[in-house]
């Protein structure tokens, strides 16, 4: 595989970039840190990515730079097959509610950057006979609840767009993977209440790599909160009124 992956240098996006990196995959990582990016580049090549681990700059919250960030990983991997989107943005609940222009901030990057990315990206393989796109959506995103409609509003919307893009282009040999996490102890995470069956990075990482090889369109990870959020979607609203989660 030839990957172009947003969000790799933390977390998640980390975990599954080494995975990637030790079966021999050719990688070019774009982010917001030039240092995080080196860093993390220095990191996957000596884990044996196949060449060199190009990086360059891509903020999700500009849109406008897009289509130069993938000619540039395009020109410095001699074409891609798959681009990775791990990366996002959170904030709680009561922030989100208090601070408009935060709040503005994580739709831009969790829906309208990525939708953007992925839309581009999704021209780009399907002009050339088709390729892969992965991007990271949440179980927050499966049924609003109280305590974080915001951000699950954003990742809805994420998942609607991941859902709709794999049927559009599929007859185009482009195929998509939403991938749906849970709780999952990262630094974005950090501070919070750690609810039950928590995961862990490298465990989810090694979920979505199967579910990538095996051309799946969605995957919960860890695999349980498909029958959690299974669950919730079937409470009736009465109950969720109720609820404090």
């Amino acid at each position: 595989m030839k990957a172009v992956l947003v969000g790799a240098t933390r977390g998640m996006g980390r975990a599954l970039a080494r995975l990637l990196a030790g079966r021999g995959d050719a990688l070019a990582l774009l982010g917001r840190d030039p240092n995080e990016l080196l860093t993390s580049s220095r990191d996957l090549a000596a884990r044996g990515a196949s060449g060199p681990v190009v990086t360059g700059h891509l903020d999700l919250a500009e849109p406008e730079g897009f289509a130069a960030a993938l000619d540039a990983a395009e020109r410095a991997l001699g074409s891609f097959d798959a681009l990775i989107v791990t990366g996002g943005d959170f904030a709680p609940q009561e922030t989100l509610e208090r601070d408009s222009a935060r709040l503005a901030r994580l739709l831009e990057v969790n829906f309208t950057g990525t939708v953007v990315l992925c839309q581009q990206t999704a021209e780009r393989l399907a002009r050339r006979g088709g390729g892969t796109i992965c991007a990271f959506s949440s179980v927050a995103g499966d049924r609003a609840r109280r305590s974080n409609y915001l951000y699950g509003a954003s990742k809805a919307g994420l998942s609607v767009f991941l859902d709709g893009l794999g049927l559009a282009y599929a007859d185009r040999g482009v195929r998509v993977l939403a991938v749906r996490p849970g709780f999952v102890k990262t630094s974005m995470t950090a501070g919070l209440r750690v609810p039950p069956f928590a995961g862990e990075p490298e465990s989810v990482a090694r979920v979505v790599l199967r579910a990538l090889d095996a051309g799946a369109p969605v995957v919960y990870v860890p695999p349980i909160w498909r029958w959690v959020m299974l669950v919730i979607r079937l409470l009736p609203r009465a109950v969720m009124r109720r609820a404090r989660f």
